[in-house]
């Protein structure tokens, strides 16, 4: 070799932060560069670079050096570590596959003789356990050195009442004999029961009880029942109001002589409903029909049995509704609504707000800061002013922390919207003239009886294409 001066004299190599790409640069352009590919390898080796070299950038690097001057090139690029496997909480008691499903008869109407049998839980039973997150498959950075895999994000149990978790927090046990419950967000209770053998009367009265309700009989109108845990009542519900932070299941159904109002944290299920207003947190399951009720499922409202009708008033769901029938051959009108609950868009709206003022705030406290470490550096920081100092750490510290979680939260809603695309409204059998879709932000109004169809958002409107 002809130079000189050694190769570090023309040529400097840089690695990333996380040590999983290396770039090369040449500071000097020699006159002449008699250089080798193997030169090349043996400098990289020489400055840590052993792994994922570029033999093809180098190459080109030797062939035709002006391009490299004063520019950091990747050439050499490593393996990052892969994604970790997310624990999970798996629920030993599922109340939904331990209760028996009724049996569907016929002519449309549903056999509940076995539905409120109750399977409860003793003290100390183990009703939840946690499995713990995985760390994914490992990487390699560009010195050759090995870097582990990415941990997953550990589960947590979402501790409701009357339960107890061991200490490193691997399994969840019912703290007292009663009902598993899962109410909204998740969390898992146990709740005593209380029966009511009969109808709830003015003998009765109303209920308002921190556990499960099952009532043996009808609920009259102007009566109230309200439940921190499950309701079940296996007649039929009048005029009613009715709440649940967990599920209600009504056997005979709901003739709400427009008065009933009834909400269930999770799901409610009922043989029919007519003139009533419904809330659910996630699926209103009907065998029968919904008939001039207003009627709001958090995911989906099914009315797919037989009879499976639908028909006036308005249904509200978060992604679906499927029906047997929709409307009438009277063209009785009739709002089918899928898409985004209107609550998220609402939210939204303020969390973006909040975020906007959260960052002008952090702005201020940071240019306080620097101000404050600036008189730190050049030694002129009275004690005032530490303590001031300290206060704004703490103060930007919080701010950085709600900004995060209401980033997290925007990002939560944003995939919501995303996940228009996947509401539809599905007809089993057909879809009579007088009902109105909205999905989203647009609407269209049925005018001819048609069959078989779903309708969907497709290119910004709506199409009502064959069923599956």
């Amino acid at each position: 070799m002809s130079t000189e001066l050694p190769l570090e004299h023309y040529i400097s190599v840089s690695l990333a932060e996380d040590k999983l790409t290396a770039s090369i640069q040449i500071v000097t352009l020699p006159d002449s560069f008699p250089y080798t590919v193997n030169d090349i390898i043996a400098f990289l080796h020489k400055n840590h670079v052993r792994y994922g070299i570029q033999r093809d950038v180098i190459a080109a690097l030797i062939q035709d050096p002006k391009p490299f001057v004063q520019t950091k090139t990747v050439v050499a690029t490593g393996d990052p570590p892969g994604p970790g496997i997310d624990g999970e909480i798996r629920n030993l008691y599922d109340a939904d596959a331990e209760r028996k499903k009724p049996a569907e008869l016929e002519d449309g109407t549903v056999d509940y003789k076995e539905v409120t049998r109750l399977t409860n839980v003793r003290k100390g039973q183990l009703i939840a356990e946690r499995l713990p997150a995985k760390e994914g498959p490992p990487g390699r950075d560009v010195t050759g050195e090995t870097i582990p895999g990415r941990s997953g994000k550990e589960a947590r149990f979402k501790l409701g009442k009357n339960v107890v978790a061991d200490g490193e927090q691997k399994a969840l046990y019912a703290a007292m004999d009663g009902m598993v419950v899962y109410t909204e967000n998740d969390k898992i209770n146990v709740f005593p029961v209380f029966e009511v053998n009969g109808d709830v009367d003015y003998n009765v009265g109303n209920i308002d009880f921190l556990g499960t309700v099952v009532i043996r009989g009808n609920v009259l109108s102007g009566f109230k029942v309200k439940a921190a845990g499950d309701i079940r009542v296996t007649g039929g519900v009048e005029g009613a109001e009715i709440e649940a932070l967990g599920s209600i299941e009504i056997s005979a159904g709901i003739l709400g002589h427009n008065k009933a109002v009834i909400r269930a944290g999770v799901n409610l299920k009922s043989s029919f409903i007519q003139d009533a207003v419904i809330e659910a947190g996630q699926n209103v399951v009907v065998s029968q029909s919904i008939m001039h009720s207003q009627v709001r499922a958090g995911q989906n409202v099914q009315c797919a049995g037989p009879k499976g009708l639908i028909v006036g008033g308005t249904i509200q769901a978060g992604e679906k509704v499927i029906a047997r029938t929709i409307g009438n051959p009277m063209s009785t009108p009739t709002s089918v609504e899928v898409g985004v609950l209107p609550e998220l868009r609402n939210e939204l709206t303020t969390l973006r707000q909040q975020l906007k003022q959260n960052q002008d705030g952090l702005d201020k406290t940071e240019k306080a800061l620097t101000l404050l470490d600036q008189l730190a550096a050049a030694g002129t920081l009275s004690s005032d002013k530490l303590a001031m100092r300290i206060k704004l750490t703490h103060t930007k510290k919080q701010a950085v922390d709600e900004q995060n979680g209401i980033k997290e939260r925007i990002l939560e809603i944003e995939k919501t919207l995303e996940d228009t695309d996947r509401a539809r409204v599905q007809v089993i059998s057909m879809v009579y003239g007088g009902t109105k879709i909205v999905i989203g932000r647009y609407t269209r109004f049925v005018k001819d009886a048609t069959s078989r169809v779903q309708f969907m958002y497709s290119a910004g409107d709506i199409s009502m294409l064959p069923n599956e």
